[in-house]
């Protein structure tokens, strides 16, 4: 077997920035004869390399493909704009990393969606991959395009331009998806679509009729027996999350009203401290990274997450490798693992109370209090950190002003408990605050509630800012056109694709990136397609609606997130069922859920 090429021939790379980015081959990267497979399978992110390598669920996918004998799963990024341009220049269609054959070679395309303003890239690289945009376009020759990820639970603003979506857990449905490909391929088009919409937890847009149909989310029943890299890729250059990641859980059950992760991920499924420390071992033993992170949606919230920090530290303190812990609690138990897993360096402590007043944090139902986060950061301060991070919201149902300039108030607080507390060092003290604007998502309780208009939310960030007159205070706020366009995207429907196709034939691409984002390009596009962006960012769905995803299944029902909302609008908090009584929320009819067995005593 002959050595694969290099993904971009020499006069690209030679031209290019960070060439090492194009050229694949990296350490544990996985070849195969494509003479010896029957499905060549290319697993894309919508984003740079960088970005990509760092997402935990591609590495699991090339892992759960490159298993079989009969695939050869192999990655591709989107470039940045110099090789971009470069290939354009020269003709060249983007390539897979491993071979180096470009995309519409291959049998099946995998895009991950992982966040709205990606779409626009998304459509770039399918076309710098040669394969024709639009699903009703591609002939027999061309790939099966394949969705999934968090933003596939609303398919319908990208329906046009994939020829399937796997909704819920990729690993779990894409092995039968895999061999319907197989076997069908041969029929033809159409009728592999056909088959393709028989295998539960896909939709296909060209057969299923979101009108009548019901797409039932896929779930890895058993995450402790579950397939996950022990040998992945190490990059050729310094990416966003450059080190080794152990999944120690799935789900949560803290009900945060505005979080969508948090409703799709159910149930929570956790693997034990014994398979994450054979699996760190594995990690590090292949790769050498010197740090191995933790991932979950709330890692303290791991029932053995004391025991499994004591073990890593058991078994890799030695070689000096460090564990850290990306999400805290607020509360001093959370700051107390931070103390365990920054015992060579103390980086920043990241809180998220993401509301200033009380009364806002129990709508949102984050069931914490004021008072919580002056004890841990105080905890925090007293154990030698200086910089403290707050991630804040505005633009939550029911805000007002007075909440708004609660915020200030309570960083000010942080502000004071840490000068007493810190005593001489005080000077050293910094707080980061972050201010996000609330994007209302899909199968969330806030989902039938629109966004505040792009004045009203300026005029709140000003507050903020005005309110906070302090050095060691930084305040930074997100940007609203793309917060508007987030949202636009997010709760949008089929028509919603004709403003998406405008956008990228006008240029749009890499939205993610504020150097490339431009929000007039979004706003002419919108209006093309007979759509006003900020009308559809603040639209207000009725209760009793059909709403664009209704045909998505994500086990929690309906019911249920009205309910939320209810208890939202009157204040009322709703209790973490993990730890108190189930409260209904319909997902253990898909997979075992212990709070709803524990009920019923089984």
């Amino acid at each position: 077997m002959s050595t694969p090429t290099r993904g971009l021939p020499d006069e690209i790379l030679t031209q290019v920035q960070a060439p090492a980015r194009y050229i694949g081959h990296e350490f544990n990267a996985v070849i195969k004869n494509p003479q010896e497979v029957e499905l060549r399978v290319a697993l894309c992110y919508p984003d740079v390399y960088e970005v990509g390598m760092s997402h935990v669920g591609s590495h699991i996918l090339y892992h759960v493909v490159n298993q079989r004998p009969d695939a050869w799963g192999e990655r591709c990024y989107y470039p940045h704009p110099d090789a971009a341009s470069a290939m354009r220049e020269r003709g060249v269609a983007l390539p897979a990393l491993e071979s180096g054959d470009p995309l519409h070679q291959f049998d099946v395309v995998g895009i991950t969606l992982q966040h709205e303003l990606t779409y626009s890239t998304v459509l770039a690289l399918l076309e710098l991959g040669g394969i024709p945009l639009l699903a009703a376009e591609r002939g027999e020759e061309m790939p099966l395009v394949l969705g999934g990820g968090p933003c596939a639970y609303n398919p319908e603003p990208m329906a046009p331009f994939f020829d399937a979506f796997v909704i819920g857990d990729g690993e779990e449905a894409l092995g039968e998806v895999l061999e319907v490909v197989k076997l069908r391929r041969k029929d033809g088009r159409a009728a592999l679509l056909a088959a393709l919409a028989e295998v539960p937890g896909v939709y296909v847009p060209a057969v299923h009729d979101p009108a009548e149909c019901t797409i039932t989310k896929r779930v890895v029943a058993d995450l402790e027996t579950a397939e996950y890299p022990r040998h992945p890729l190490v990059p050729f250059v310094e990416i966003v999350h450059d080190r080794g990641q152990i999944e120690v859980a799935r789900g949560c059950t803290r009900g945060c009203r505005f979080c969508q992760a948090g409703i799709v991920y159910r149930p929570v499924r956790e693997r034990t401290p014994q398979t994450l420390r054979e699996q760190a071992r594995e990690i590090i033993a292949s790769t050498g990274y010197d740090e191995v992170s933790l991932v979950s949606l709330n890692c303290p919230d791991y029932t053995g997450i004391s025991e499994l920090i004591d073990g890593l530290h058991a078994d890799l303190a030695s070689q000096r490798v460090s564990v850290g812990l990306p999400s805290l609690r607020i509360d001093s138990f959370s700051v107390e693992l931070a103390r365990k897993v920054q015992r060579v360096r103390k980086s920043g402590l990241t809180f998220a109370p993401e509301a200033g007043s009380q009364r806002l944090r129990d709508v949102i139902n984050k069931g914490v209090t004021a008072e919580d986060l002056l004890a841990a950061t105080r905890a925090a301060f007293s154990n030698g950190w200086h910089t403290v991070k707050l991630y804040f919201m505005i633009g939550l149902p029911t805000e007002t002003e007075e909440d708004v300039l609660a915020i200030a108030d309570l960083v000010r607080q942080v502000a004071k408990a840490g000068r007493e507390t810190l005593g001489r060092a005080a000077s050293r003290m910094k707080i980061n605050v972050s201010v996000s604007t609330l994007v209302p998502k899909c199968h969330t309780p806030f989902q039938w509630t629109g966004q505040l208009s792009m004045e009203e939310i300026r005029h709140r960030q000003a507050l903020v800012r005005g309110a906070i007159r302090d050095k060691q205070i930084s305040v930074w706020c997100h940007g609203v056109e793309e917060s508007v366009l987030e949202s636009a995207l997010a709760r949008g429907s089929r028509k919603t694709a004709q403003a998406i196709l405008a956008a990228y034939r006008a240029g749009a691409r890499m939205d993610a990136w504020s150097e490339h984002f431009d929000y007039s390009r979004w706003q002419q596009a919108f209006a093309e397609s007979g759509l006003s962006l900020q009308e559809e960012a603040s639209r207000e769905f009725a209760t009793g609606a059909r709403l664009p995803w209704s045909h998505i299944d994500t086990g929690v029902s309906r019911q249920f997130l009205l309910a939320e909302r209810e208890r939202a609008v009157g204040g009322q908090t709703s209790e973490d069922c993990r730890f108190g009584p189930c409260l209904g929320c319909g997902v253990s009819r898909l997979a075992k859920c212990e709070v709803a067995n524990r009920e019923r005593g089984c």
